[in-house]
């Protein structure tokens, strides 16, 4: 058995590359389906991210490896009609070891645009699990991204590769929840619609905000961002009225003067009867004017200081990457010692069957000495000599063979599979 992970991602291939290999999520079950009937591979599952696309892959016995990973990449460029020469020369193949190695570092965020980060591991859980619906899961694959969930959870509880912010958008939401623990109570106010508020939305989003504000000059360009998060869209006129609801703002628009003033926000903080507010100001020219910051119960951050956060933030996470990867480098053996155990199960289980079929034997004619009458304790001793004679038999010609060929390490070997003292 060969495991196979293959594909593209942000470091490999440009963008133009990657929309051409991705997969349609209504369309992945058809697509898994038509890898395994490829006849390369028994089992498969299809990772399709904006990022990345890669395909995690059992291959199947009937061919060689090589037969079987040309087709499968034919297989490839075939279901997206692209030419093999167009694609190749982006992709990366990785089988065995290196294959649980790179799922391993894909799902704990080392391989990510983002070092650190999580959202990748959920779209591996998507994954396996349009895969398992689709039954193109099998033993060794199931086992793999079990191992993968688990690893990628020990990364994230022992490590801190993903506890500090690394992106503007990230460590303006992280710092908000340095003032207000429970985002789910709170209010945010979003000055503009581009693609760093976006971002923002999202992340407060993930952290369970309770309510979000668009505020754009366009308001259709609001309205499309909220639409998105369930969240109000309004016009930047009428932002100042608003203020008063916000506990969060952050501000990043285009414009070349302050839009939020002192005098508004005084305004607010009377009304809100001085609860604090916290505001990020992303944008340059500045969003916010500055002299905002000098009043009571106002929490201000400009973009500069996001970016303090951000290089500590990043200096941390690549310490912790360094741990991550030696969790993984051992991880990666585990799991490969568990792969290596499977050549032995044929072996084990026939020397159980031959231990068995003795022991059935013997037991059978100690039952008919019993029922013959005779003495149960004799028939117990006989039962328990006979028995083991029976089972050491072999092994024991075996190693006397050995030794009078001047066969050693098989000798040695005999010693550590019975759990002997070693030869003085």
């Amino acid at each position: 058995m060969t495991l196979i992970a293959f594909g593209i991602n942000h470091k490999t291939a440009p963008v133009d590359i990657r929309e051409k290999v991705a997969f349609a999520p209504e369309k992945m079950e058809q697509a898994l389906h038509e890898c395994i009937g490829s006849g390369s591979v028994s089992e498969a599952a299809i990772v399709s991210t904006c990022n990345r696309t890669e395909l995690y892959t059992n291959l199947s016995e009937t061919e060689s490896g090589k037969e079987n990973v040309d087709n499968l990449l034919d297989w490839f460029c075939q279901y997206h009609h692209l030419k093999k020469e167009d694609v190749e020369p982006y992709i990366y193949l990785h089988s065995n070891n290196e294959a649980v190695q790179h799922i391993l570092r894909v799902a704990s965020g080392l391989d990510s645009l983002v070092l650190g980060e999580p959202q990748i591991l959920g779209q591996i859980k998507d994954a396996y699990s349009t895969a398992n619906q689709a039954g193109t899961i099998g033993r060794q694959l199931n086992r793999l991204f079990q191992h993968t969930f688990s690893v990628a959870k020990q990364v994230r509880t022992d490590t801190a590769i993903g506890a500090n912010p690394v992106s503007v958008a990230f460590a303006a939401v992280t710092l908000s929840k340095r003032i207000f623990a429970n985002l789910s109570e709170h209010t945010a106010l979003l000055i503009g619609a581009g693609e760093t508020t976006e971002l923002v939305a999202q992340h407060l989003a993930n952290q369970g905000v309770k309510k979000m504000i668009v505020a754009n000059r366009t308001v259709e360009r609001a309205q499309s961002l909220a639409s998105t998060f369930d969240a109000e869209a309004i016009a930047l006129s009428d932002m100042p009225d608003r203020l008063v609801e916000a506990d969060i703002i952050i501000a990043s628009t285009a414009s070349q003067l302050p839009i939020l003033g002192k005098g508004a926000v005084e305004r607010a903080l009377k009304q809100r009867k001085h609860r604090p507010m916290f505001m990020v100001d992303i944008a340059v020219p500045r969003d916010i004017e500055p002299e905002v910051s000098s009043l009571d119960d106002v929490y201000l951050y400009t973009v500069d200081d996001l970016h303090e956060v951000i290089e500590e933030g990043r200096q941390s996470r690549e310490e912790a990457a360094l741990q991550a990867e030696e969790i993984i480098t051992n991880q990666v053996e585990h799991f490969m010692g568990w792969l290596r155990s499977l050549k032995g199960v044929d072996t084990i289980r026939a020397f159980r069957e031959q231990a068995e079929l003795k022991r059935d034997e013997q037991l059978a004619q100690a039952q008919k000495q019993l029922a013959a009458g005779k003495d149960p304790q004799q028939v117990m001793n006989d039962l328990a000599r006979t028995l083991t004679n029976k089972l050491i038999h072999e092994p024991s010609a075996q190693m006397n063979q050995a030794a009078y060929s001047g066969r050693k390490e098989l000798l040695d070997t005999a010693r550590e599979l019975f759990n002997l003292e070693p030869e003085d």
